[in-house]
Protein backbone atom coordinates (compact mmCIF):
# COMPACT_ATOMS: atom_id res chain seq x y z
CA UNK A 1 0.00 0.00 0.00
CA UNK A 2 2.84 2.36 0.81
CA UNK A 3 4.34 1.78 -2.64
CA UNK A 4 1.01 2.55 -4.32
CA UNK A 5 0.51 5.64 -2.19
CA UNK A 6 4.02 6.85 -2.94
CA UNK A 7 3.42 6.35 -6.65
CA UNK A 8 0.19 8.32 -6.54
CA UNK A 9 1.88 11.13 -4.63
CA UNK A 10 4.70 11.27 -7.17
CA UNK A 11 2.24 11.36 -10.07
CA UNK A 12 0.35 14.22 -8.42
CA UNK A 13 3.59 16.12 -7.83
CA UNK A 14 4.72 15.71 -11.43
CA UNK A 15 1.35 16.44 -13.02
CA UNK A 16 1.51 20.27 -12.77
CA UNK A 17 4.93 20.32 -14.47
CA UNK A 18 3.72 18.07 -17.28
CA UNK A 19 0.59 20.15 -17.80
CA UNK A 20 2.72 23.31 -17.67
CA UNK A 21 4.87 22.02 -20.53
CA UNK A 22 1.87 20.98 -22.61
CA UNK A 23 0.17 24.37 -22.18
CA UNK A 24 3.24 26.35 -23.27
CA UNK A 25 3.21 28.75 -25.02
CA UNK A 26 0.16 30.82 -24.10
CA UNK A 27 1.52 34.13 -25.44
CA UNK A 28 4.08 35.40 -28.00
CA UNK A 29 7.67 34.17 -27.64
CA UNK A 30 10.64 36.47 -28.19
CA UNK A 31 13.67 35.03 -29.98
CA UNK A 32 16.81 37.16 -29.67
CA UNK A 33 19.14 37.16 -32.68
CA UNK A 34 22.32 38.82 -31.38
CA UNK A 35 23.35 40.24 -34.78
CA UNK A 36 21.81 42.74 -37.24
CA UNK A 37 18.99 41.84 -39.66
CA UNK A 38 20.06 40.03 -42.83
CA UNK A 39 22.81 37.93 -41.25
CA UNK A 40 22.84 34.18 -40.68
CA UNK A 41 21.60 34.36 -37.08
CA UNK A 42 18.68 36.53 -38.20
CA UNK A 43 17.78 34.19 -41.08
CA UNK A 44 17.90 31.15 -38.80
CA UNK A 45 15.80 32.86 -36.11
CA UNK A 46 13.14 33.90 -38.62
CA UNK A 47 13.00 30.50 -40.31
CA UNK A 48 12.60 28.66 -37.01
CA UNK A 49 10.20 31.33 -35.74
CA UNK A 50 7.91 30.96 -38.74
CA UNK A 51 7.70 27.20 -38.25
CA UNK A 52 7.07 27.53 -34.51
CA UNK A 53 4.30 30.04 -35.20
CA UNK A 54 2.69 27.62 -37.66
CA UNK A 55 2.91 24.76 -35.14
CA UNK A 56 1.77 26.63 -32.04
CA UNK A 57 -0.49 29.40 -33.31
CA UNK A 58 1.50 31.86 -31.20
CA UNK A 59 3.56 34.68 -32.67
CA UNK A 60 7.35 34.31 -32.52
CA UNK A 61 8.94 37.77 -32.43
CA UNK A 62 12.55 38.05 -33.60
CA UNK A 63 14.44 40.69 -31.62
CA UNK A 64 17.74 41.77 -33.22
CA UNK A 65 20.07 42.87 -30.41
CA UNK A 66 23.45 43.44 -32.05
CA UNK A 67 26.68 44.70 -30.55
CA UNK A 68 29.92 43.55 -28.90
CA UNK A 69 30.23 40.53 -31.18
CA UNK A 70 26.81 39.23 -30.23
CA UNK A 71 27.37 39.63 -26.50
CA UNK A 72 24.77 42.35 -26.01
CA UNK A 73 22.00 40.12 -27.29
CA UNK A 74 23.27 37.11 -25.36
CA UNK A 75 23.45 39.17 -22.15
CA UNK A 76 19.88 40.39 -22.69
CA UNK A 77 18.72 36.79 -23.08
CA UNK A 78 20.62 35.67 -19.99
CA UNK A 79 18.96 38.39 -17.88
CA UNK A 80 15.44 37.54 -19.10
CA UNK A 81 12.87 35.71 -17.02
CA UNK A 82 13.41 31.93 -17.23
CA UNK A 83 9.86 31.21 -18.33
CA UNK A 84 10.34 30.04 -21.92
CA UNK A 85 9.18 33.33 -23.44
CA UNK A 86 12.67 34.58 -24.29
CA UNK A 87 15.03 32.39 -26.32
CA UNK A 88 18.43 33.00 -27.91
CA UNK A 89 19.70 31.88 -31.29
CA UNK A 90 23.31 31.76 -30.19
CA UNK A 91 26.30 30.91 -32.32
CA UNK A 92 29.95 30.09 -31.81
CA UNK A 93 30.80 33.77 -31.22
CA UNK A 94 28.76 34.88 -28.20
CA UNK A 95 28.40 31.35 -26.81
CA UNK A 96 31.97 30.03 -27.14
CA UNK A 97 34.47 32.66 -28.32
CA UNK A 98 33.64 35.98 -26.66
CA UNK A 99 34.21 34.78 -23.11
CA UNK A 100 37.93 34.42 -23.90
CA UNK A 101 38.37 37.54 -26.03
CA UNK A 102 36.40 40.24 -24.19
CA UNK A 103 37.30 41.49 -20.73
CA UNK A 104 33.64 41.16 -19.72
CA UNK A 105 30.59 39.98 -21.68
CA UNK A 106 28.03 40.31 -18.88
CA UNK A 107 27.09 36.63 -18.71
CA UNK A 108 28.55 33.17 -18.23
CA UNK A 109 27.79 31.04 -21.32
CA UNK A 110 27.78 27.85 -19.23
CA UNK A 111 26.06 28.97 -16.02
CA UNK A 112 23.53 31.45 -17.44
CA UNK A 113 21.98 29.38 -20.22
CA UNK A 114 19.98 26.19 -20.56
CA UNK A 115 20.99 24.72 -23.95
CA UNK A 116 18.06 23.35 -25.97
CA UNK A 117 19.52 22.02 -29.23
CA UNK A 118 22.05 22.68 -31.96
CA UNK A 119 20.23 23.54 -35.19
CA UNK A 120 22.69 24.47 -37.93
CA UNK A 121 26.37 24.07 -38.76
CA UNK A 122 28.62 24.92 -41.66
CA UNK A 123 32.05 26.20 -42.67
CA UNK A 124 32.77 29.75 -43.62
CA UNK A 125 33.55 30.65 -47.21
CA UNK A 126 36.54 32.69 -48.38
CA UNK A 127 35.39 35.21 -50.99
CA UNK A 128 37.17 37.98 -52.87
CA UNK A 129 36.09 40.88 -55.03
CA UNK A 130 36.43 40.03 -58.74
CA UNK A 131 39.14 42.69 -59.09
CA UNK A 132 41.46 40.62 -56.88
CA UNK A 133 43.83 38.80 -59.30
CA UNK A 134 43.44 35.34 -57.77
CA UNK A 135 41.22 32.71 -59.39
CA UNK A 136 42.11 29.93 -56.91
CA UNK A 137 42.99 29.81 -53.23
CA UNK A 138 46.57 28.79 -54.05
CA UNK A 139 46.85 31.91 -56.20
CA UNK A 140 45.42 33.94 -53.31
CA UNK A 141 48.09 32.59 -50.95
CA UNK A 142 50.79 33.59 -53.45
CA UNK A 143 49.20 37.03 -53.78
CA UNK A 144 49.08 37.67 -50.03
CA UNK A 145 52.69 36.49 -49.69
CA UNK A 146 53.85 38.74 -52.51
CA UNK A 147 51.96 41.77 -51.19
CA UNK A 148 52.22 41.52 -47.40
CA UNK A 149 50.07 44.12 -45.67
CA UNK A 150 48.62 45.43 -48.94
CA UNK A 151 45.33 43.48 -49.05
CA UNK A 152 42.52 44.15 -46.59
CA UNK A 153 39.86 41.88 -45.13
CA UNK A 154 36.56 42.60 -43.41
CA UNK A 155 35.17 40.88 -40.34
CA UNK A 156 32.06 41.08 -38.17
CA UNK A 157 34.21 42.68 -35.49
CA UNK A 158 37.21 41.90 -33.28
CA UNK A 159 36.98 38.40 -31.85
CA UNK A 160 34.27 37.28 -34.28
CA UNK A 161 34.64 33.93 -36.01
CA UNK A 162 35.33 35.73 -39.30
CA UNK A 163 38.16 37.64 -37.56
CA UNK A 164 39.57 34.46 -36.03
CA UNK A 165 39.46 32.66 -39.37
CA UNK A 166 41.41 35.40 -41.15
CA UNK A 167 43.94 35.74 -38.33
CA UNK A 168 44.45 31.98 -38.20
CA UNK A 169 45.07 31.99 -41.96
CA UNK A 170 47.56 34.85 -41.58
CA UNK A 171 49.49 32.96 -38.89
CA UNK A 172 49.48 29.56 -40.57
CA UNK A 173 50.29 30.87 -44.08
CA UNK A 174 52.78 33.44 -42.71
CA UNK A 175 51.16 36.38 -44.50
CA UNK A 176 49.78 39.77 -43.48
CA UNK A 177 46.53 41.59 -44.31
CA UNK A 178 44.87 44.72 -42.94
CA UNK A 179 41.84 44.08 -40.70
CA UNK A 180 38.73 46.25 -41.20
CA UNK A 181 36.07 45.45 -38.55
CA UNK A 182 32.35 45.94 -39.15
CA UNK A 183 29.20 45.69 -37.03
CA UNK A 184 27.43 43.11 -39.15
CA UNK A 185 27.69 40.85 -42.17
CA UNK A 186 25.30 42.95 -44.28
CA UNK A 187 27.67 45.93 -44.14
CA UNK A 188 30.64 43.71 -44.98
CA UNK A 189 28.80 42.25 -47.96
CA UNK A 190 27.94 45.70 -49.31
CA UNK A 191 31.55 46.87 -49.14
CA UNK A 192 32.94 43.66 -50.64
CA UNK A 193 30.51 43.81 -53.56
CA UNK A 194 31.39 47.51 -54.02
CA UNK A 195 35.10 46.69 -54.14
CA UNK A 196 36.06 48.43 -50.90
CA UNK A 197 37.24 45.11 -49.44
CA UNK A 198 39.56 42.55 -50.99
CA UNK A 199 38.62 39.41 -49.08
CA UNK A 200 36.21 38.17 -46.42
CA UNK A 201 36.06 34.94 -44.43
CA UNK A 202 32.28 34.90 -44.21
CA UNK A 203 29.24 32.88 -43.19
CA UNK A 204 28.07 31.24 -46.39
CA UNK A 205 24.44 32.23 -45.91
CA UNK A 206 25.09 35.88 -46.66
CA UNK A 207 27.66 35.39 -49.44
CA UNK A 208 26.32 32.52 -51.56
CA UNK A 209 23.75 34.65 -53.45
CA UNK A 210 26.56 37.01 -54.48
CA UNK A 211 28.82 34.10 -55.42
CA UNK A 212 26.07 32.71 -57.66
CA UNK A 213 25.50 36.13 -59.26
CA UNK A 214 29.22 36.59 -59.93
CA UNK A 215 29.54 39.73 -57.83
CA UNK A 216 32.13 38.00 -55.62
CA UNK A 217 34.41 35.01 -56.23
CA UNK A 218 34.55 31.97 -53.92
CA UNK A 219 38.02 30.56 -53.34
CA UNK A 220 37.70 28.08 -50.47
CA UNK A 221 35.73 26.89 -47.46
CA UNK A 222 37.13 26.82 -43.93
CA UNK A 223 35.96 23.38 -42.83
CA UNK A 224 38.44 20.48 -42.63
CA UNK A 225 37.27 19.24 -46.04
CA UNK A 226 35.17 20.44 -49.01
CA UNK A 227 31.40 20.49 -48.61
CA UNK A 228 28.79 19.34 -51.14
CA UNK A 229 26.88 22.51 -50.28
CA UNK A 230 29.30 24.40 -52.57
CA UNK A 231 30.54 21.89 -55.18
CA UNK A 232 33.95 22.52 -56.66
CA UNK A 233 35.15 24.85 -53.91
CA UNK A 234 38.19 23.39 -52.09
CA UNK A 235 38.96 23.53 -48.38
CA UNK A 236 41.59 25.97 -47.10
CA UNK A 237 43.19 22.91 -45.47
CA UNK A 238 44.15 21.56 -48.89
CA UNK A 239 46.62 24.43 -49.21
CA UNK A 240 47.15 25.21 -45.51
CA UNK A 241 47.28 21.80 -43.77
CA UNK A 242 45.55 21.73 -40.39
CA UNK A 243 43.39 24.80 -40.98
CA UNK A 244 39.78 24.32 -39.85
CA UNK A 245 37.08 26.68 -38.58
CA UNK A 246 33.41 25.68 -38.51
CA UNK A 247 30.48 27.84 -37.44
CA UNK A 248 27.38 26.59 -35.63
CA UNK A 249 24.11 27.91 -34.26
CA UNK A 250 21.81 26.62 -31.55
CA UNK A 251 18.84 27.67 -29.44
CA UNK A 252 19.22 28.40 -25.73
CA UNK A 253 17.02 29.66 -22.89
CA UNK A 254 17.91 31.41 -19.62
CA UNK A 255 19.01 29.05 -16.85
CA UNK A 256 16.07 28.07 -14.66
CA UNK A 257 13.63 27.64 -17.54
CA UNK A 258 11.32 24.77 -16.51
CA UNK A 259 12.40 21.35 -17.77
CA UNK A 260 9.05 20.58 -19.45
CA UNK A 261 9.43 23.71 -21.57
CA UNK A 262 13.02 22.82 -22.51
CA UNK A 263 11.84 19.35 -23.49
CA UNK A 264 8.96 20.68 -25.57
CA UNK A 265 11.21 23.17 -27.36
CA UNK A 266 13.83 20.48 -28.02
CA UNK A 267 11.22 18.14 -29.49
CA UNK A 268 9.64 20.83 -31.66
CA UNK A 269 12.92 22.28 -32.95
CA UNK A 270 14.26 18.83 -33.85
CA UNK A 271 11.05 18.19 -35.79
CA UNK A 272 11.42 21.51 -37.60
CA UNK A 273 15.05 21.07 -38.69
CA UNK A 274 14.15 17.68 -40.14
CA UNK A 275 11.48 19.17 -42.42
CA UNK A 276 12.40 18.89 -46.10
CA UNK A 277 11.71 22.56 -46.88
CA UNK A 278 13.80 23.73 -43.91
CA UNK A 279 16.70 21.47 -44.90
CA UNK A 280 16.49 22.79 -48.46
CA UNK A 281 16.32 26.43 -47.35
CA UNK A 282 19.38 26.10 -45.16
CA UNK A 283 21.27 24.06 -47.79
CA UNK A 284 20.70 26.92 -50.24
CA UNK A 285 22.35 29.15 -47.63
CA UNK A 286 25.37 26.86 -47.42
CA UNK A 287 24.65 25.36 -44.00
CA UNK A 288 23.18 22.06 -42.91
CA UNK A 289 20.73 21.22 -40.16
CA UNK A 290 21.71 19.19 -37.11
CA UNK A 291 20.17 18.48 -33.73
CA UNK A 292 21.13 17.35 -30.25
CA UNK A 293 19.80 16.70 -26.79
CA UNK A 294 20.18 19.53 -24.26
CA UNK A 295 22.91 17.52 -22.51
CA UNK A 296 24.82 16.96 -25.75
CA UNK A 297 24.59 20.66 -26.63
CA UNK A 298 25.82 21.59 -23.14
CA UNK A 299 28.86 19.30 -23.43
CA UNK A 300 29.55 20.65 -26.93
CA UNK A 301 29.52 24.27 -25.71
CA UNK A 302 32.01 23.46 -22.97
CA UNK A 303 34.36 21.77 -25.43
CA UNK A 304 34.10 24.71 -27.86
CA UNK A 305 34.95 27.19 -25.10
CA UNK A 306 38.09 25.20 -24.29
CA UNK A 307 39.06 25.03 -27.99
CA UNK A 308 38.57 28.73 -28.71
CA UNK A 309 40.17 29.90 -25.47
CA UNK A 310 43.31 28.07 -26.57
CA UNK A 311 43.10 29.51 -30.10
CA UNK A 312 42.45 33.13 -29.07
CA UNK A 313 45.32 32.94 -26.57
CA UNK A 314 47.63 31.65 -29.29
CA UNK A 315 46.52 34.40 -31.69
CA UNK A 316 46.74 37.05 -28.97
CA UNK A 317 43.21 38.34 -29.58
CA UNK A 318 42.01 40.29 -26.54
CA UNK A 319 39.43 43.09 -26.53
CA UNK A 320 38.87 45.64 -23.75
Amino acid sequence: MRTVAAGIALAIALAPAAVFGQAYPTKPVRVIAPFPPGGTSDIIARTLGQKLTEAWGQQIVVDNRSGVGGSLGAAAAARSAPDGYTLLVGNVGPVAINVSTYRSVGYDPVKDFAPITLVVTGPQIVVVHPSVPAKTFKEFIALTKAHKGKLNYGSSGPGSVSHLSAELYKRMAKVDMVHIPYKGSALITNDLVAGHLDVVFSDMAVMLPHVKSGRVRALAVTGPKPTPLVPGVPAVAESVPGFAITSWWGVLAPTGTPEPIITRLNTELIRIVQLADVKERFANLGVETISSTPAEFSAFIKSEIVKYTKLTNELGIKID
